[in-house]
C-alpha cells in the first residue's frame, strides 16, 4: 500500500502588520525601544547632500567677495531643507507604519531633495529658484499624501487635525515666489516662512501627534552629528587643498588645530545631556524643534566658515582677514549659545555651570580681532569651555557637597 503525499502546508493569512498596505494610524508615545529606521537613516543622509551643496555656494560666494548676498541665499535655501526634513521627522514619529506606501511617498520626498539640491547653484549663481522651489513642492506634495492618509485613516479631532496639516501647505505662495521680482522675494519668503510655521501650531490645537520623544530627540541628534561630520569633511578638503598649492603651513595649522576643537567641542556640548526628558509636551517641543535650525544652520556655516578661513590664508580668497576669521567665530558662538538655550540651561546647577556656555559665545566672538590666530584662539576656547564644564561637574558632585543632600545627575556642560 502506496502512501500518500503529504498535503502542502497551509500558510495562514500574513498579519497585519507585514501586509503591504495598512492604515496609518497614530503609534505610542510610550513605545519601549523606539528607535530610527534604516528609512530615516537614508532620508538624513540625502539631505546631507543638500546641506553640503548650500555650504558649498556660501563658500564660493563669500570668497568672491559677495558675503552678505551669500548667507542670505543660504539662510533661504538652508529653511527649505530643514522645514521639509523637520516636516517629515515629526510626522514619522507619529505616524510611521513602515508600509510599502509609506515607503515609496517618501522615496518620492527624496527625489524632491535631489531636485532641490541640483538647483542651490543656480539659485546662488542667477538668482533663479524654479528649481529648487520644483524639489521643496515634490517634497511637500508627498507630505501632503502622507496626511491624507492620516485623515482617511482617522475620525474626530485627529481627522481634523490632519486635513489642517494637508491643506495648509502654502504650496501656491511658494510657487507665486517665481512670478515676484528679485528685490521683493526675501521678504515674500519671510512671510511665507512664518506661515509654514504657525500651521503646526494651527493643526495641533484640535489634536496632538503622538511623536515620541526618545526618538525625536534621538533624529535630532543623528542630523546634528551629520552635520558636524559634513563640517569636518568640507574643513579636510579645504586645508588638503591648501596643502597641495602651498608648501608653507605656517597659517594652515593653525587654522585646521582650531577647527578641529571647535567641532569636538561642539559636539560634547550638544550631547552632554539627554534631551528627550525636556520635551513633555507641544509647547516645548515646538521651541525646541523650531530652535534648531539656528544648530544646523551654524553648525553646517561652521565647516564653510574653516574653507574660506583657508581660501583667505592661501590669498584665494577677496575678503580681510577679519571677515574671513568671523566666518568661523561667528556661527561658532551661535552655536554654542544657541545649545544652551535649547538643552544645557535645563540642567544647569547654579551660576557658574549657567555661565560657561554664554561666556565661551561672548569670547569666541572677541578671538574675531585676533588675526591669523583667531581660529585657533575659538578653538582652545571652546575646548578650555568644555574643560571648565568638566571640573563644574566634578565639583557640584563631590561628596563634601553632597551630604545631606539627594545625588541627582548633573551634565557635563
Amino acid at each position: 500500500m502506496t502512501s500518500s503525499p503529504a498535503p502542502p502546508p497551509v500558510c495562514p493569512a500574513a498579519p497585519a502588520h507585514h501586509r503591504p498596505l495598512r492604515r496609518l494610524t497614530a503609534r505610542g508615545r510610550d513605545e519601549t525601544h523606539r528607535g530610527v529606521s534604516s528609512l530615516e537613516l537614508f532620508f538624513d543622509l540625502c539631505f546631507i547632500v543638500a546641506i553640503a551643496q548650500a555650504g558649498a555656494q556660501l563658500v564660493h560666494a563669500m570668497v568672491g567677495g559677495h558675503t552678505s548676498e551669500g548667507i542670505l541665499n543660504y539662510l533661504m535655501i538652508f529653511f527649505a531643507i530643514w522645514w521639509a526634513w523637520m516636516n517629515f521627522t515629526w510626522f514619522a514619529s507619529a505616524y510611521d507604519n513602515d508600509d510599502v506606501l509609506y515607503r515609496i511617498v517618501t522615496l518620492i520626498q527624496i527625489a524632491g531633495v535631489l531636485v532641490l539640491t541640483a538647483g542651490v547653484s543656480q539659485a546662488f549663481e542667477e538668482h533663479a529658484y524654479p528649481v529648487v522651489i520644483l524639489g521643496y513642492v515634490i517634497m511637500r506634495l508627498a507630505m501632503t499624501v502622507q496626511w491624507l492618509r492620516v485623515a482617511r485613516s482617522s475620525q474626530g479631532p485627529e481627522r481634523t487635525m490632519a486635513l489642517r496639516y494637508a491643506i495648509g501647505l502654502c504650496q501656491i505662495g511658494w510657487l507665486g515666489l517665481l512670478a515676484l521680482p528679485e528685490a521683493d522675494r526675501p521678504w515674500v519668503f519671510l512671510v511665507m516662512a512664518l506661515v509654514e510655521m504657525v500651521v503646526p501650531l494651527y493643526a495641533e490645537r484640535a489634536h496632538p501627534t503622538p511623536w515620541h520623544p526618545h526618538h525625536i530627540a534621538e533624529r535630532y541628534g543623528l542630523l546634528t552629528l551629520i552635520v558636524l561630520g559634513e563640517t569636518i569633511a568640507a574643513a579636510t578638503v579645504a586645508v588638503k587643498s591648501g596643502i597641495d598649492e602651498h608648501e608653507d603651513l605656517g597659517e594652515l595649522v593653525p587654522i585646521a588645530a582650531g577647527g578641529l576643537l571647535i567641532i569636538f567641542a561642539a559636539w560634547w556640548v550638544y550631547f552632554a545631556v539627554p534631551i528627550h526628558g525636556h520635551l513633555r509636551s507641544n509647547r516645548q517641543s515646538f521651541l525646541w524643534g523650531y530652535g534648531h535650525y539656528l544648530i544646523f544652520v551654524s553648525g553646517a556655516a561652521i565647516g564653510a566658515g574653516l574653507e574660506v578661513a583657508v581660501e583667505q590664508a592661501v590669498g584665494k580668497a577677496h575678503l580681510s582677514t577679519l571677515s574671513a576669521s568671523a566666518a568661523v567665530t561667528l556661527p561658532t558662538a551661535l552655536f554654542l549659545l544657541t545649545v544652551w538655550a535649547l538643552h544645557s540651561r535645563f540642567y544647569k546647577m547654579g551660576i557658574a555651570q549657567q555661565s560657561v556656555l554664554p561666556a565661551t559665545a561672548l569670547l569666541v566672538v572677541v578671538c574675531t580681532f585676533l588675526g591669523h590666530w583667531a581660529v585657533l584662539a575659538a578653538g582652545l576656547v571652546a575646548a578650555l569651555a568644555v574643560a571648565a564644564g568638566v571640573t563644574l561637574t566634578a565639583l557640584w558632585a563631590s561628596p563634601e557637597r553632597g551630604k545631606g543632600e539627594e545625588s541627582a545627575a548633573v551634565p557635563i556642560l
